[in-house]
């Protein structure tokens, strides 16, 4: 497990964004140059999205640990990683893509329903690629050259496999605009789907089934709602929770914390810098 450190001063930490131009659907992506030279110790709080962290730092690089694995250097974390912490000693960087679930779908292939709930290493999923992504990226003289670089690959690999299904697409997206709030049994009829339909093809190409989904959305909403200041009581309202106690309990499930330490929670502090909200700018991949 990691050594007890602190959190990020994210003073001490450069983040880059992609210029519009190479964004592509239904992906997000942020680069991180950390200068500090103490131990860091980072709760990651869950979130909508299959992350792609890829480690450029030199030296031992960054660990990710959960209950159940212990990796370092580049990793693939899947919707549902439970208790997750990143930590590292010294400088560093790293690009860290965000991937809607309809988009890992298309990126990591079937792999990324089986990540529903872990953490793995990114060479594991891509294989040789991987390590020579890693030595493009590292080699690039700009992180503006490094998003173009991950851009193409990405792009390369979407147009290599299928999408999901176009009625998993649609339901997908129906969830994330009504953040988490739309009825998952209405969803059905709007495709023609049965139930059992939705769900088992649902769960077999995103690795998460309808219902769990809504509620990662919605809980993504109410932890920013948190982390800018909103009361619970408040967040559990605005958010469609039956009440603050339900709030807790979701905050318990997807971060390991109550609301009040999902408020100050270290992941969250510089969202709005490394993922500003585009209003839809970056798109959505889907049918």
């Amino acid at each position: 497990m990691l050594e007890t450190g602190s959190p990020p001063d994210w003073a001490l930490v450069d983040i880059a964004v992609p210029r519009p131009s190479i964004r592509l659907p239904g992906i997000a992506m942020a680069g991180f140059r950390h200068r500090a030279t103490t131990h860091i110790d980072l709760a990651m709080v869950a979130h909508p999205s299959v992350t792609v962290l890829i480690d450029l730092s030199e030296g031992e690089g960054t660990v990710y640990d959960t209950r159940e694995r212990h990796e370092r250097g580049s990793v693939v974390v899947g919707l549902m990683p439970g208790d997750l912490r990143a930590g590292g000693q010294g400088a560093g960087e790293c690009l860290q893509i965000r991937l809607e679930p309809v988009a890992a779908a298309a990126v990591l292939g079937g792999a990324s329903a089986e990540l529903s709930g872990g953490l793995a290493p990114l060479e594991q999923l891509w294989g040789q690629e991987a390590r020579l992504a890693e030595e493009r990226l590292r080699a690039a003289s700009s992180w503006d050259e490094r998003f173009a670089i991950a851009a193409a690959l990405l792009a390369r690999r979407l147009a290599a496999r299928d999408a999901v299904d176009p009625a998993v697409a649609h339901v997908w997206r129906r969830l994330a605009g009504s953040r988490g709030r739309a009825r998952v049994e209405g969803l059905a009829d709007e495709v023609g789907w049965s139930r059992k339909r939705l769900w088992a093809r649902f769960r077999a190409q995103l690795g998460i089934g309808p219902k769990r989904a809504a509620r990662l959305v919605r809980f993504d909403h109410a932890a920013h709602l948190l982390a800018s200041g909103r009361p619970a009581a408040e967040v559990a309202a605005r958010s469609g929770y039956a009440d603050q106690s339900h709030l807790s309990r979701e905050a318990r499930v997807f971060a390991g914390l109550t609301p009040a330490g999902v408020a100050v929670a270290p992941w969250l502090a510089i969202d709005e810098v490394a993922w500003p909200r585009l209003g839809g700018a970056a798109g959505s991949l889907g049918g």
